[in-house]
């Protein structure tokens, strides 16, 4: 893979993104600084009348504007009704803004730590709000955002990276333990068909701001409709034991607003892998922005792919013994 030599989000430099934050109504004082993103640019802006603000440019053509303005909608939704969402900042009646090919949100800057999965008392607290928040999921259900596909999202992964990305060394080693993923998880997930709700999508510790003794969910960018379980399983961690412990404290708070969906335990290790696959899937994907290339220079490497056949093997042995 190569990069190239320009990229779109090239375009954005500090005059640019000023002048576009400014003609949206929100009047910079020339403060910028850029955060942690790779998928999309995400910067403070400093305001002349109030705190700085957090100004996300989106990806171009990653999602339609009838997209991400349903993603704004449900966000909204939330808020109004006290969930501790992180929600765009509506102006002259929209929150999505913009600027030549550009389109981008703002929202107000919320501080706080991550969650600490050791702390029982922090997942019982994940456990009440992620209910509150699915009981208001299943309310409103998307119309144009994604589904979420377990076996066709490794399928369609897996082969794009065995065709044009794994090094060759491992490459029929790779082939050989995503076929046997895919025919383990559609030979569980055959004979269930869970209900689906809108949920966060990406709900780990890093989109979780923890202050004034509650979460705070920030970045819906990757929000869908999918099981209860996608908002679940990456709150785990640790040894067999752990999660099932994990699991029991998150229940024990879940149980307060909505039953513990226990019966999708069985979607974890699918869900874990479908992650892992897309993970790297999503990385050769983006190789022509330059921003990835020097973040993640051991992608490239044989000996990445060949502990990424060693994680995938041993994955493929924990279908067996599901939490």
């Amino acid at each position: 893979m190569k990069a190239q030599s320009s990229h779109p989000f090239d375009l954005l430099t500090p005059d640019y993104m000023l002048d576009a934050v400014d003609a949206a109504g929100f009047l910079s004082d020339g403060r910028l600084l850029q955060l942690n993103s790779f998928e999309n640019r995400v910067y403070q802006v400093g305001q002349e009348d109030g705190p700085p603000v957090i100004v996300k440019f989106y990806r171009p053509h990653r999602w339609s504007d009838e997209q991400i303005l349903e993603e704004h909608a449900f966000s909204l939704f939330l808020a109004d009704r006290d969930l501790p969402v992180v929600a765009p900042v509506e102006k002259n009646g929209t929150s999505l803004f913009h600027c030549d090919d550009f389109a981008f949100a703002v929202f107000r800057r919320a501080g706080g730590h991550a969650p600490e999965l050791a702390n029982d008392d922090h997942l019982e607290q994940l456990g009440r709000t992620l209910a509150r928040w699915h009981t208001c999921g299943s309310d409103r259900p998307y119309q144009t955002r994604p589904t979420l596909q377990i076996v066709d999202d490794i399928r369609t992964a897996s082969t794009f990276l065995t065709n044009d990305v794994v090094d060759l060394n491992y490459r029929g080693q790779y082939r050989d333990v995503t076929g046997q993923i895919l025919e383990k998880v559609e030979q569980q997930l055959a004979e269930h068909n869970f209900p689906l709700l809108n949920v966060h999508g990406d709900c780990h510790t890093g989109n979780i701001l923890w202050r004034d003794d509650s979460p705070h969910f920030v970045d819906l960018d990757d929000s869908l409709r999918a099981p209860a379980m996608q908002d679940i399983w990456m709150l785990l961690s640790g040894e067999h034991d752990e999660q099932q412990h994990q699991l029991r404290v998150l229940a024990r708070g879940y149980d307060t607003f909505l039953p513990f969906p226990w019966n999708q335990t069985v979607l974890i290790d699918p869900l874990r892998l479908r992650r892992i696959i897309n993970y790297d899937a999503w990385l050769a994907k983006r190789w022509d922005d330059p921003a990835f290339p020097p973040a993640f220079p051991w992608f490239e490497s044989m000996n990445y792919w060949g502990n990424q056949v060693t994680l995938l093997q041993q994955q493929l042995r924990s279908l067996q013994t599901p939490l």
